[in-house]
């Protein structure tokens, strides 16, 4: 068995029922184990057009034997059977659900189409903030940082949200 983190995120339709839905869909598939699942985080969205709504954002951790490719195949299958479809949509605009592997154990791939760790889970604070709720203690394979440190980081080098 292998650990893995993936994210979560929505800001179409029912965000917080697609969530919990995209859950219930993982911890079914064969040789996978939801094992925690952070809080439903809501935030601006980063890139992508302007006027799109805030997203709900996750992340969980879960105990696999499927092989990264396989495991990000499912995970792209769920996205689909929620609407989602990957290759009509403007780069980071509204999605109905968006599943992001995250890491996958210590294995460190680039590859076409799976890149690990996810190339700018680092960089986004959306990411390491529901991260840090069930793994604060993980050590971030590229800046060798604990999701705590990075996020920490992050959040002391942004300006501050003005009321």
């Amino acid at each position: 068995m292998v650990r893995a983190y993936i994210a979560l995120g929505s800001n179409l339709g029912a965000s917080s029922a697609l969530l919990d839905a995209a859950l219930v869909e993982l911890n079914s598939l064969p040789l996978v184990r939801v094992q925690q699942v952070s809080s439903f985080q809501e935030t601006e969205p980063v890139g992508g057009p302007p006027g799109q709504g805030r997203f709900l954002n996750a992340c969980a951790s879960l105990e696999t034997e499927l092989s990264p490719h396989a495991l990000l195949e499912q995970m792209h299958a769920i996205e689909r059977r929620h609407g989602r479809q990957r290759g009509l949509e403007v780069r980071n605009g509204p999605r109905t659900l968006d599943l992001d592997l995250l890491l996958y154990g210590d294995l460190v791939l680039a590859s076409p189409g799976l890149c690990l760790p996810h190339p700018r889970m680092e960089e986004r604070t959306f990411v390491l903030g529901p991260l840090a709720e069930i793994a604060p203690e993980l050590q971030l394979p590229l800046c060798r940082r604990t999701v705590r440190q990075r996020l920490r980081e992050l959040q002391a080098s942004q300006p501050p949200v003005e009321a």
